[in-house]
């Protein structure tokens, strides 16, 4: 058991010790100044009364004045201004009593003016001395029980930058020292905040790390931009340091405990903030439409589908109807519906297979949906690529299913979770894609306010087959790292806002419209490879290898979200536009679909991406024979 831990078993007693002994020592020294002028003796009376008066009444005012309830260690400015009034109106009433006490002809002789100033000032002074001393040697013995502390350089000089330096210092647990800070901003070099010196700018960290032995940057920038950030996290990442991000301050409550807060908060910092995306709030988005509503999905156990099980619950659907063909993720997606919503929002999972329209016609008839959300699809590009067959059942005609179910139970909105990939296609799954948007755009469905729509994004962060869960893998198993090309490039979205913009663009659908969502930047897979091997606290190509394998069957070097003749115009959402409408002929595109049928119930692949070609004229198939 540590000093410290013994001592706040008895803080409050032996803080009274404490001023007890320096009140005494400022009494007499005040006297002992005066022996020279004085005889001791002759003041005797006056010096043991003075005396008494001096410590009970400093005691009784410290006592009121709650000096005894601070925890030092933590204190800032309101301690120490309570500190400061406390000994003001001590020494006052320590004044007023002795005056009317000491008089004759009580007394022989007054209590001399220099002991009331002299003792009053050294009791103040000692009084601020100890506490500071007390909370300085908590901090500073932190530093030096040094081993299992890490040096940290803080990359902000933002309100939550001074709220996490406070923080730090209050709570030395937390195992981190602030050695130095950096801002970008050239008015603030050379300066210090509390106590820290802003010793260059975010360029300068890789040499702040070898200079001070950094070991932790804290990212304290909370309200940067995707692409400062990402500019930010970059050059982070070159350091081998642990990267941790911060919270802002002002997501808390104003308190004494923000500054504990936004430390405790303190966490790694995520792919999301690597690749520096301007997340979308999606608390602007509260798509009302969806209150009261029940709500059928599709696909509801895959990434996106019970992302959008769970913002249809959040935004106060009557029910949330859940259907896919995946027992297991849709189990535990009930259960946590049912959990987190209790009884406010009806939540059912239903097993159900899309390419079973009879099933599917049976779900409709048991629970009306309003809205649907059609997002059950083979996803993955070199699976389908050996299995187009499967790509044709599952994608187009699940699809087929699933809206003429809607179109013909009266369904307001109808909304498919396309891909940019739909985008003149190189794969089978592209191309099965762009036909289910043309089904769609043909089914404009039977109720008069309908509007069947569908969505078109890139890749979502995290999700089932996604890169960015395979390159974690790989780092776990020692490398390499497989990337297919060096300049390969994708577009990135964090599933929450993905769903978010689809329900926003759902809301604005009139019929048969391709709404396409703001990607931002597109991200090099490369550079996403190299940062996740440094984030993961490894050096690229020295300790984990990257290898080029070549582009697989299917794949391109560039995901394109809109094609040429179908233009972009904005809506009322920023996030969101809307493509020139393709006419179709909805007659030929359905007996090309009977067709298609056929060729897929056969097994005829090659028959299948000769007639996807047809359907599809921006569709390049590299595939090979099987």
């Amino acid at each position: 058991m540590s000093f410290f831990t013994r001592f706040s078993r008895y803080r409050t007693p032996l803080l009274v010790a404490a001023d007890f002994f320096q009140f005494t020592v400022s009494y007499f020294a005040a006297w002992f100044i005066l022996l020279r002028r004085i005889s001791l003796a002759e003041h005797l009376q006056t010096v043991l009364f003075g005396y008494l008066f001096f410590i009970v009444i400093f005691l009784v005012v410290y006592w009121i004045f709650g000096m005894y309830e601070s925890l030092w260690r933590y204190a800032e400015a309101y301690e120490f201004m309570k500190c400061m009034i406390a000994i003001a109106t001590a020494v006052s009433v320590f004044v007023a009593v002795t005056w009317l006490v000491f008089q004759p002809p009580r007394v022989e002789y007054r209590l001399p003016i220099t002991v009331y100033f002299i003792s009053a000032m050294m009791a103040g002074a000692s009084t601020l001395f100890l506490r500071a001393a007390y909370r300085a040697y908590r901090a500073s013995s932190a530093r030096r029980h040094g081993g299992m502390y890490k040096k940290a350089i803080v990359v902000g000089t933002s309100e939550t930058a001074i709220a996490l330096i406070q923080g730090l210092e209050r709570n030395p647990s937390q195992r981190y020292v602030v050695v130095c800070a950096v801002d970008d901003n050239p008015a603030k070099q050379g300066l210090r905040i509390c106590r820290v010196r802003i010793s260059g700018t975010v360029q300068d960290i890789p040499r702040l790390v070898k200079r001070f032995g950094i070991q932790v940057i804290l990212l304290a920038v909370p309200h940067a931009s995707g692409k400062e950030k990402r500019r930010i996290s970059s050059i982070c990442a070159k350091t081998n340091c642990e990267l941790k991000k911060v919270p802002d301050i002002f997501d808390f409550e104003s308190g004494e405990g923000r500054e504990n807060a936004v430390v405790s908060r303190t966490e790694d910092v995520s792919v999301e903030d690597l690749l520096g995306r301007d997340v979308v709030d999606i608390k602007r988005f509260r798509n009302k439409y969806l209150a009261g509503q029940t709500v059928l999905v599709t696909g509801a156990g895959g990434t996106i589908g019970s992302e959008l099980c769970r913002q249809a619950a959040a935004h106060g659907a009557a029910l949330v109807v859940m259907v896919d063909v995946w027992e297991n993720g849709m189990y535990e997606l009930e259960q946590e519906l049912k959990y987190k919503f209790g009884g406010k929002v009806g939540v059912v999972a239903e097993v159900a297979n899309v390419r079973e329209e009879e099933r599917l016609d049976r779900l409709f008839s048991m629970y009306k949906p309003s809205l649907v959300y059609h997002a059950a699809a083979h996803k993955h590009v070199t699976l389908m690529e050996t299995a187009p067959e499967e790509a044709v059942k599952n994608n187009i005609f699940g699809t087929l299913n699933v809206a003429r179910c809607a179109e013909r139970h009266g369904v307001k909105r109808f909304v498919l979770v396309s891909t940019d990939k739909a985008v003149n296609p190189t794969n089978v799954y592209g191309a099965t894609k762009r036909v289910c948007e043309m089904i769609v755009q043909s089914i404009r469905g039977n109720a008069a306010d309908s509007g069947f729509a569908s969505v078109r994004f890139g890749n979502v962060l995290g999700s089932n087959g996604s890169v960015i869960p395979l390159f974690k893998a790989q780092i776990a198993a020692g490398g390499p790292v497989r990337v297919m090309h060096r300049d390969i490039i994708r577009y990135f979205m964090t599933v929450s806002e993905a769903v978010s913009l689809v329900m926003a663009a759902g809301e604005m659908a009139k019929g048969g419209e391709i709404f396409v969502l703001d990607m931002g930047d597109p991200v090099k897979i490369l550079d996403l490879a190299e940062m996740l091997i440094r984030l993961s606290g490894y050096e690229p190509y020295e300790e984990i290898d990257i290898e080029i394998t070549g582009l697989r069957p299917g794949e391109k070097l560039y995901e394109e979200l809109l094609m040429a003749e179908e233009g972009l115009k904005t809506t009322s959402n920023n996030k969101i536009f809307v493509g020139k409408k393709i006419e179709i002929e909805p007659e030929d595109l359905f007996a090309a679909l009977e067709e298609l049928r056929k060729f897929a119930s056969d097994g005829a692949r090659e028959e299948i991406v000769r007639k996807l070609q047809e359907l599809v004229p921006g569709f390049t198939s590299g595939r090979t024979s099987v």
